[in-house]
């Protein structure tokens, strides 16, 4: 899979302790990317440096919160004061919460917009300051099926998600002029993930099935007949933020299997 059009970048991807994130910080470290790992949880992000490293690849593990605004800033510095630059930047870190519109809690909605919109826009701008500089860069932020189509109980999830499409489009206006590019990604629905390990049991018992077949249920859905992987997601985002994809900005690539065609 491997075949280092990355050679030598400096990539920092949030939500990189678990799930999508980490196998996108490997798939960019495999690609030949040093990698920031960012985190909530700094042990996560410490195992994942620790992979990262034991590949010959340089590292650094920070805990942050995205939603915080001096996190943010401090972890953006970090990763400057180690490598002197930042060519990529992956916005995965976020939330779900999984519940019909009549049952949401104001302080679920609150954490979604805050995680998933405000702690985006908060390293999109600390990278733009950086990349501008530089007059380079790419960015790249996860987005989701959700966030091209509602889903059902989904309402916080969907709605932080359209969000991040609007937000890279026009982000991607603001700082074409700089040679930076900004795109989202779209995935399905990524079975190899903690998210799903959890969904399992809620979803089963809302769809009054066992939770065996929860899945089958959601594969039914997509046209080539099987869930997205982790590895699908990271054969798109290593293209994007290559050199082949520089003519590429403001579009939310849908990684669906079909599910989704817009």
């Amino acid at each position: 899979m491997c075949c280092n059009r990355l050679e030598n970048k400096i990539a920092l991807a949030t939500g990189a302790g678990q799930g999508i994130g980490r196998g996108l910080a490997l798939r960019l470290a495999e690609e030949g990317c040093h990698v920031a790992v960012a985190d909530l949880n700094y042990h996560n992000a410490q195992a994942v440096t620790e992979e990262i490293e034991a590949g010959g690849r340089r590292s650094l593990a920070l805990g942050v919160d995205i939603s915080d605004e001096a996190q943010v800033a401090d972890a953006f510095k970090a990763v400057i004061d180690k490598f002197g630059r930042l060519d990529i930047l992956v916005n995965n870190a976020g939330i779900l919460h999984s519940k019909p519109i009549f049952d949401m809690e104001l302080k679920d909605w609150d954490l979604s917009m805050s995680v998933n919109l405000r702690g985006t826009m908060l390293c999109t701008r600390e990278a733009a300051r950086i990349m501008i500089e530089q007059k380079s860069g790419r960015i790249i932020n996860m987005s989701s099926k959700s966030g091209k189509k509602g889903g059902l109980w989904l309402a916080a999830y969907s709605t932080s998600k359209f969000g991040i499409i609007g937000m890279t489009q026009s982000a991607a206006l603001d700082l074409a002029p700089f040679g930076i590019t900004v795109n989202a990604v779209c995935p399905g629905n990524v079975f190899e993930t903690p998210l799903w390990d959890r969904l399992d049991k809620e979803y089963a018992k809302k769809l009054g099935i066992p939770p065996e077949q929860v899945r089958a249920k959601y594969v039914e859905k997509v046209p080539l007949g099987r869930s997205c992987d982790l590895q699908d997601v990271a054969n798109v985002v290593v293209f994007l933020v290559s050199d082949e994809a520089s003519y590429i900005t403001g579009q939310a690539i849908n990684v669906t299997g079909g599910q989704q065609m817009y």
